[in-house]
């Protein structure tokens, strides 16, 4: 009888504390500051490869989901308390769509009269340079590792292991196409144009997107656009940064941008969740959402890298 009171007093405070914590994050809307009256930097980071849709759990690779950024960035663009967003970026980069999703959101947020800056960690490449292109400024450390403006698309042939291990396919498919980087058979001379067509056409938009939000003529773009990366030093006498500096300088220059006085307030713009969704996914035993996750990226799809 004693131990389950004292398990049901257990449960009870635990339950009570879960509530409490989702209620502090705002129930999934509303602002995220209500004490900012000078004005606040909204920080939300992206650390990990760059994937479509949500946070995602994998075994081998940390990820960050586009739709989870897209979600911080509008509710930093409808906040007032907000005057600039720092975008922490240490990424490899990721998928060209997810890319493409957060850097519209970021050109939404200056729309909306907020400032934005990028801070570059250790890394922050490919997608993940394409993303700070967007911004009004990008500081980054002498040492980081930026650039391989790119893209890239691979797929593996399986078919000799598959003879070693007397595996036989048989495929039936609508279209001579549909099976196109398939595993089990070579791939055509048509099929090649058709892939590398598509890793072209990909790989202008990444020069168009860098060009405009840079303020670089296409050319001057292209000839940096190798797929090489640079490092910050780099970065900075090839006009891909603008600032050397570290993350607090970045913070300063974001609040100076939005006109801050004083020291600015710094809001980390974690992700919001109704208090049903964190009891659910305690009730079904998963781990809490947030932010780090991890994630094995699909190799047949097309990646900015």
């Amino acid at each position: 009888m004693k131990r389950k009171v004292i398990a049901g007093i257990i449960i009870g405070v635990v339950l009570i504390s879960l509530v409490i914590a989702a209620l502090d994050q705002g129930g999934g809307a509303g602002a995220y500051s209500k004490n900012a009256a000078g004005g606040a930097v909204g920080v939300i980071r992206i650390s990990g490869v760059i994937a479509g849709g949500a946070d995602s759990a994998g075994l081998f690779e940390s990820a960050v989901g586009s739709e989870t950024i897209m979600e911080q960035l509008r509710r930093a663009a409808a906040d007032p308390a907000i005057k600039a967003v720092l975008l922490r970026l240490d990424t490899p980069g990721g998928t060209t769509g997810a890319s493409q999703e957060i850097a519209l959101e970021v050109d939404r947020l200056r729309k909306a009269g907020k400032k934005a800056v990028a801070s570059m960690g250790d890394v922050a490449a490919s997608g993940g340079y394409w993303i700070a292109s967007r911004c009004d400024k990008i500081v980054a450390s002498p040492g980081t590792i930026t650039g391989s403006i790119g893209v890239i698309m691979t797929t593996s042939d399986l078919q000799g292991l598959y003879q070693k291990l007397g595996v036989a396919n048989r495929v039936f498919k609508s279209g001579k196409h549909k099976d196109m980087g398939s595993p089990n058979r070579d791939i055509t001379g048509e099929e090649q144009a058709i892939f590398q067509g598509m890793v072209d056409e990909m790989y202008e938009q990444f020069i168009a997107t860098v060009s405009e939000g840079r303020n670089m003529e296409p050319d001057e773009v292209r000839k940096l656009a190798d797929g090489r990366v640079y490092t910050g030093k780099q970065a900075l006498d090839n006009g891909l940064v603008d600032v050397l500096g570290n993350y607090y300088d970045a913070v300063e220059l974001a609040a100076d941008l939005a006109g801050i006085k004083g020291k600015p307030e710094v809001i980390e713009l974690a992700p919001q969740h109704t208090w049903w969704e964190t009891l659910a996914r305690v009730k079904l035993g998963l781990p809490p959402l947030q932010s780090g996750a991890w994630f094995l990226l699909d190799p047949g799809a097309p990646v900015v890298n």
